[in-house]
């Protein structure tokens, strides 16, 4: 299905909750937040998920708030922000038995400024950091991992995103070919963009192609990590 007017109309919902961050608003506007952020996410979802089930069948696309669509509300409780909503959207298909955060997937971001889709893990737990340095301190595995973002790059301007720590980490050899990926505290390669204009015409067909040019980190994220 085309998705009429997305992202543009999401777009224009996000700037003006921008600049009235607060309940009241929000309220007298839901019916605006329903028809130009909530459906059309529900619906790129679905389509979407269509598409990617051609190249990973096990993704997870779920339409709705808190599974492939993060919540607009804002925990404030430990934030010096209060501001009560975020002003993006976010998206997010993952693939894998753990929960969803704790599995690689393809994740979709717009905001005012900005558009991102990125595809791996933003985020390793403590166990699964134990078992990522593990595998890429195996020569056949690390050097799997290595061809598969050499392949990402050489498809377009991408960046390889998660590095954390500025020392390889104690008990591991500096010299070894793939220490350098022992830095990354999470692992995944985007693409950033603010020219909007990219995303207007098929939405769903342009971050398809962006996905499927990322798979190879994404299922190698899978192989090992799930």
């Amino acid at each position: 299905m085309k998705q009429q007017n997305f992202p543009l109309n999401t777009l224009a919902f996000l700037k003006k909750l921008s600049k009235n961050n607060n309940k009241e608003w929000f309220e007298e506007n839901r019916e605006l937040f329903k028809s130009d952020f909530l459906q059309p996410a529900l619906q790129f979802v679905v389509d979407l998920g269509e598409k990617l089930h051609t190249i990973a069948p096990e993704v997870m696309a779920v339409p709705k708030i808190d599974k492939s669509i993060f919540r607009l509300h804002r925990d404030v409780r430990f934030s010096k922000d209060k501001s009560p909503f975020k002003t993006n959207l976010g998206i997010y298909l993952w693939e894998g038995k753990r929960k969803r955060m704790e599995c690689s997937g393809f994740y979709f971001h717009i905001d005012p400024k900005v558009f991102f889709l990125g595809a791996g893990m933003y985020m390793f737990t403590n166990e699964m950091l134990k078992n990522y340095r593990e595998k890429i301190y195996d020569p056949v595995l690390g050097k799997q991992l290595s061809d598969a973002v050499k392949k990402v790059m050489r498809k377009g301007n991408y960046n390889l995103g998660g590095k954390t720590y500025k020392r390889i980490p104690k008990g591991f050899d500096p010299e070894y070919p793939y220490a350098e990926y022992l830095l990354y505290n999470g692992f995944y390669v985007y693409y950033e963009s603010k020219n909007i204009q990219e995303l207007e015409k098929a939405p769903v067909n342009f971050a398809f192609k962006i996905y499927k040019n990322m798979q190879p980190v994404h299922q190698w994220l899978v192989r090992n990590l799930a």
